[in-house]
């Protein structure tokens, strides 16, 4: 009889794996240059290597997984991910925006060398996502690439990522509501999480039509996030988050806690969580990482 591991041990396992695929990845793209572009360099590695969860990438490489795709393809995808995602936190945690001293555990990286490196930085991750996704290397097919930069160029941009920050510094001076916060979380934390499934898709060279049931999970397990990171700023544990945590409360934004309390908010992530994995009943037990990640999601506590 094969031995199948539990969901818990095979979602441990793979995490470990996608964090040091990661890892080497950028390592090799980012070797530090003996000339004045050494500062910068150690600051994008700083951010980018180590440290993170690396549920985007996994979320890509397991979709991708289900239709075959090379498994170095989906990691290098997932680069580019991750590359946009650390850029982000780079400039999300200067003092123009969040003010953040601490992140991974370690001192941001404004904290670590400065705040003018820290936004060249975090510049340079954005371009490096592309240069990844663009390269002959990442695909044969000039259109899979294409279709590649495409989906995470729209999810990083003011129909994504950036416009949902936007929206929520404005979180601060608006009395939202749950419709605008929701709205809100989609794009800000939702939009690269559905784009690493969408990237996983795409690698598969599954037809947009056919992406119905990926969507809908991708989208289910974005507000699933959102609202237990919400939980975590609310209740948990900052020697294990590895960063300021009550910021939220204490800076007046409208979250899903303070408009659902903490715990119809638990009880709506979980209900996402399950509505999420129905969405993968087509995919069978192909789909255990998929719909492990989906648990881990509300259950981590960093």
């Amino acid at each position: 009889m094969e031995f199948v591991p539990s969901e818990e041990a095979l979602l441990n396992e793979e995490l470990k794996r996608i964090r040091a695929d990661i890892d080497a990845v950028f390592d090799a793209l980012l070797p530090v240059p003996m000339d004045s572009r050494k500062r910068l360099v150690e600051a994008m590695r700083y951010a980018a290597i180590g440290g993170g969860k690396r549920v985007r990438p996994l979320l890509l490489a397991a979709t991708a997984d289900l239709f075959g795709v090379d498994r170095d393809m989906a990691v290098r995808a997932g680069c580019a991910v991750e590359a946009i995602h650390a850029y982000s936190l780079i400039h999300d945690d200067l003092p123009c925006m969040d003010d953040d001293d601490l992140r991974h555990g370690k001192p941001t990286v404004h904290k670590a060398f400065d705040e003018a490196t820290a936004v060249l930085a975090g510049d340079s991750l954005h371009a490096l996502a592309f240069e990844i996704l663009s390269a002959p290397e990442m695909s044969s097919d000039p259109f899979t690439r294409a279709e590649l930069v495409a989906t995470l160029a729209m999810a990083s941009g003011m129909n994504g990522m950036a416009g949902g920050q936007v929206m929520d510094m404005a979180a601060e001076e608006k009395d939202y509501d749950l419709h605008a916060i929701t709205r809100m979380q989609q794009l800000k934390t939702g939009a690269l999480l559905a784009a690493s499934v969408e990237m996983g898709a795409i690698l598969g060279r599954l037809p947009a039509e056919g992406r119905g049931g990926l969507r809908g999970y991708a989208r289910d397990i974005g507000l699933a996030f959102q609202i237990a990171d919400d939980l975590l700023d609310y209740e948990g544990d900052e020697a294990k988050a590895g960063k300021a945590l009550r910021k939220d409360d204490e800076q007046g934004k409208q979250t899903f806690v303070t408009l659902m309390g903490a715990d119809q908010a638990r009880e709506q992530a979980r209900a996402l969580v399950d509505q999420a994995v129905g969405h993968l009943a087509q995919h069978g037990e192909d789909a255990r990482l998929l719909a492990a990640l989906a648990r881990f999601i509300v259950e981590r506590d960093r």
